[in-house]
């Protein structure tokens, strides 16, 4: 990892801007959930992830509390990453089909894994000063992946989140619609592609399944190069 990359880290990992977020954090680890009652949570910020010279990126909202809050991981030790992880896989984008702590040997092809907020909020309900406060990160890490292509927004809050960074870096009069599959071209030749998050709710009711996530990260990896 790059001096930049580390520095940024190091800064994310250390933030205290939202007193909410850091306090609900604080509560996660203290209280735990009754199968991790004797593991120690993460209990900080949580850092984006994967290889620094990525073309495609994956975006989520925020770590989930029992997930990237406990394992310090984005996507990791939790439901919707499980099922994050076995589409990743089957399409050749990581090198195991499981995601659920620091240092399990997972690989990622090309590809940075990361959260538009780095704290999980309450009910998993961020406010929209949080969002802004968050979003320099986020922003740094787009200036700082300099070979990136695609973006893969999961849920329509990260999407939109992320189009609110472009607006404000560039004039964009361009309508954004949130649909599954849909992708988008950014003033920057970089591709925003619109997925469902894979939610347990979203996966339960088949609002998306695993035959739809896997065709949009193979339609990912081809516009990317991977």
């Amino acid at each position: 990892m790059n001096i930049k990359f580390k520095k940024l880290n190091k800064t994310i990992v250390k933030c205290k801007k939202c007193p909410r977020l850091t306090d609900f954090i604080k509560k996660i680890s203290l209280e735990k959930r009754k199968q991790n009652m004797n593991e120690k949570y993460w209990g900080k910020p949580v850092t984006g992830f994967g290889d620094i010279k990525a073309k495609l990126m994956i975006i989520g909202l925020a770590p989930a509390a029992h997930g990237g809050t406990r394992t310090g991981r984005a996507f990791t030790g939790d439901k919707s990453g499980d099922f994050l992880f076995k589409s990743l896989y089957s399409t050749k984008i990581s090198n195991q089909n499981f995601s659920e702590k620091a240092g399990d040997g997972l690989k990622l092809k090309s590809t940075y894994i990361t959260n538009i907020l780095k704290c999980v909020p309450p009910g998993d309900k961020p406010i929209n000063e949080e969002i802004i406060k968050c979003s320099n990160y986020f922003s740094k890490e787009l200036e700082y992946l300099k070979d990136l292509k695609v973006i893969v927004a999961l849920g329509k809050v990260s999407f939109e989140s992320c189009l609110k960074i472009y607006k404000k870096k560039f004039k964009i009069n361009q309508k954004f619609e949130f649909k599954h599959g849909k992708k988008y071209v950014l003033p920057d030749n970089r591709i925003l592609i619109a997925c469902y998050h894979p939610s347990p709710r979203n996966v339960n009711t088949k609002v998306l399944t695993l035959p739809m996530i896997n065709q949009l990260f193979k339609k990912a990896k081809i516009i990317s190069k991977l």
